[in-house]
C-alpha cells in the first residue's frame, strides 16, 4: 500500500515493561480496587464510578488470543470503564493519560489543534512516550477515569474471561481509537 507516493514502512517495535500496578502507581489512570471487608462502608478505596450518561451495562466477556502487543488504543468520553479478570489471573493494560479538551482551539506543546471525534467530543492524540504498560495480577480491577487512554486486556494465555462495567452502549456512541501504527508507525511489544 502506497501513502502520499511513498511505500508504507515497516513499523516500529517499541518494546514496554510492565509496571506491577498499584493505587499509587495508577492513579494518573484510574483506579485500583481490591477486595476489603463484607459490610465495610462506601470510600475513597472503592471504585468512584460515573455511570451518569446511560444505562449501566455489566458483563462477561470471554476474550481470545490477546497478545502482549497493540498498535491501537481506546478512549471513552461520557463513561468511567471498569475490567478486571474473573480469577485474579495475570493481564496487562497498556494506557495513556486523557487528553480530551474542551474546544477546538487548544493546542498541545508541539502546537498541533486538537481533533474531533466522530463522538463529538475533541481530544489531542496520546503521545507514543506517554504509554505505559501496567501488570495486574490476583483479586483486583481497575477503574478507568473517563478519557483514559488503554489497550487491552492483553494476556499470555490462549482465553480468559473478565468482567466489564461500562454504559449499554459504549462501544457505539463513546468510542474514540488512534492507530499508532498508521499515525505513528509504532507498534508497542510487552516485554515481560
Amino acid at each position: 500500500m502506497e501513502m502520499e507516493g511513498k511505500p508504507e514502512s515497516k513499523p516500529r517495535i517499541l518494546k514496554l515493561k510492565p509496571i506491577e500496578i498499584t493505587p499509587e502507581s495508577f492513579q494518573e489512570f484510574g483506579q485500583v480496587v481490591e477486595a476489603s471487608p463484607d459490610g465495610e462502608e462506601f470510600g475513597p478505596k472503592d471504585a468512584q464510578l460515573d455511570l451518569s450518561k446511560g444505562i449501566p451495562r455489566l458483563q462477561i466477556m470471554r476474550l481470545e488470543d490477546q497478545p502482549l502487543k497493540f498498535a491501537t488504543i481506546t478512549h471513552h468520553a461520557s463513561v468511567t470503564q471498569c475490567l478486571g479478570s474473573n480469577g485474579g489471573h495475570v493481564w496487562y493494560l497498556g494506557v495513556a493519560k486523557p487528553s480530551i479538551v474542551d474546544s477546538k482551539e487548544t493546542k498541545n506543546e508541539k502546537g498541533k489543534a486538537p481533533l474531533q471525534s466522530h463522538c463529538g467530543h475533541f481530544y489531542l492524540p496520546p503521545a507514543v512516550d506517554g504509554v505505559q504498560v501496567f501488570r495486574i495480577s490476583g483479586p483486583k480491577f481497575l477503574k478507568l477515569n473517563v478519557g483514559t487512554w488503554h489497550a487491552g486486556p492483553l494476556f499470555k494465555e490462549h482465553s480468559m474471561y473478565f468482567y466489564n462495567l461500562e454504559l449499554s452502549d459504549t462501544n457505539e456512541v463513546d468510542h474514540t481509537t488512534h492507530s499508532f501504527k498508521k499515525k505513528d508507525g509504532v507498534v508497542f511489544a510487552i516485554d515481560d
